[in-house]
């Protein structure tokens, strides 16, 4: 930690003490790679943000702010190097619930799209190497933690969330082999996140000024 001024500040993640998350985070250790592909407009909300939680957690995971990845070197190094797929759910998706992926000799590389519906969307239309990618799915009742910020379907999972059943499922698989109070640790920054936002909604809330109209 490090002062500036008069509050005291986590020199990882520039949060306020009060605020920072970092202690929470697991550091799994995984045979998978994980990419997490960044919406610029994610960034902004970086501190708050599923995604940068998830890279924060995965040791063997790399994160890329931006929208269209055809021509990024390290991202083609990836696909080039791994059986690479893309958490996008479609009639073609292997069910990573049903459907244990193909062992090759390469290394598995799973990317990950963080950005709302629609900017996903535009990520997949303007990145020819993604479209490229093979679309891996899975099965799941979970519904999202994600009290602070409402999902535009019951289905829908924020990217740490979903980074957790993909884990799980590769962990039954035998492709993965991480210890169970790993797994179970693996959202407490997300939940500390949501109960230190509340908290501070309720705090803002009870000091809120009202004011009266003059007679």
């Amino acid at each position: 930690m490090t002062i500036y001024g008069d509050r005291e500040k986590c020199y990882v993640c520039y949060r306020p003490k009060s605020s920072c998350m970092c202690s929470y985070f697991e550091h799994i250790k995984t045979k998978t790679k994980f990419v997490i592909l960044m919406h610029p407009k994610e960034f902004k909300k970086v501190k708050n943000n599923t995604g940068y939680f998830t890279h924060r957690s995965l040791l063997n995971s790399e994160l890329f702010l931006g929208i269209d990845f055809t021509k990024n070197e390290r991202i083609n190094e990836i696909i080039a190097s791994h059986d690479s797929y893309i958490l996008f759910p479609s009639k073609e998706a292997l069910n990573l619930t049903t459907t244990k992926p193909n062992i090759s000799k390469k290394p598995i590389a799973i990317f990950l799209i963080d950005a709302t519906w629609a900017c996903t969307k535009q990520m997949f239309t303007q990145s020819k190497n993604l479209q490229a990618l093979s679309h891996m799915s899975f099965t799941t009742t979970q519904t999202s933690q994600y009290q602070i910020k409402e999902q535009p379907d019951d289905a829908y999972l924020s990217t740490i969330e979903s980074t957790l059943v993909v884990l799980k499922e590769l962990n039954k698989w035998k492709i993965e082999s991480i210890e169970e109070p790993k797994l179970n640790s693996f959202l407490n920054p997300f939940y500390k996140m949501i109960e230190y936002q509340q908290n501070f909604l309720k705090n803002a809330n009870s000091n809120a000024v009202r004011f009266k109209k003059r007679k």
